[in-house]
């Protein structure tokens, strides 16, 4: 039996929408991971992004997908996974510019070769509009990604680490692949100063997927 996650915050449709999300969660992991293992994860997440929500409404889906990441990180760790796609994990502040636009990138280039994952040392509230704006000006659209943190499974099942400015607060796990990329940071930059870092991004995107044996699916215009 599960138990009900207690937050007196939570309204009757959130409470709903939590208890949804676990039982999307147990029926995925369900021959992974025990139903406390599952539900920890889930209610963990949604507190992170509970104290610093500005829009609550979205909060459970949220914490769901999170949760996933960080239970799939978690089954790699632990020898509980098939999947032997190559990880990669880009980092950065806030997590709202520049390791979101690697991280559309990556995803839309790789597709199903690989994974990718993103976070920040200091996650902010949203993602950058200029950013948003600058990858939709390519075709990518990550206005429905969100600013999350770094967790320690993620990082352990990271096959490779790019890091972007976030220095000595940028995780390390020995025998994990590191490369830091020295980038501008968008935050605060219009759309106009914000293409040039786009496209060194995609540079070298294009040249990380090479270096791990996968092949662009899309050819990338830039301006």
């Amino acid at each position: 039996m599960t138990k009900t996650y207690q937050r007196p915050d939570l309204t009757i449709d959130q409470r709903l929408a939590v208890k949804t999300a676990a039982a999307n969660l147990r029926a995925e992991f369900a021959q992974t991971f025990g139903v406390e293992t599952i539900e920890r994860f889930l209610h963990s997440s949604y507190d992170e992004f509970a104290g610093r929500a500005t829009v609550t409404n979205y909060l459970p889906l949220l914490a769901e997908r999170f949760a996933r990441q960080r239970l799939r990180a978690l089954a790699k760790v632990q020898g509980l996974s098939t999947d032997e796609r190559p990880t990669v994990l880009f980092l950065c502040t806030h997590n709202a510019g520049r390791s979101q636009m690697a991280l559309g990138l990556f995803t839309y280039l790789a597709g199903e070769q690989a994974i990718a994952w993103s976070g920040g040392t200091e996650p902010g509230n949203t993602i950058n509009p200029a950013a948003v704006a600058a990858m939709a000006e390519i075709g990518i659209d990550i206005s429905t990604e969100f600013p999350k943190p770094w967790t320690d499974e993620i990082v352990q099942a990271a096959d490779v680490v790019i890091t972007m400015g976030c220095g000595d607060a940028c995780p390390i796990v020995p025998g994990h692949r590191y490369q830091e990329w020295v980038l501008d940071d968008p935050n605060g930059l219009d759309l106009a100063a914000t293409r040039p870092i786009r496209d060194e991004i995609a540079r070298r995107v294009l040249a990380l997927l090479d270096e791990i044996g996968a092949t662009a699916l899309h050819t990338i215009t830039t301006h």
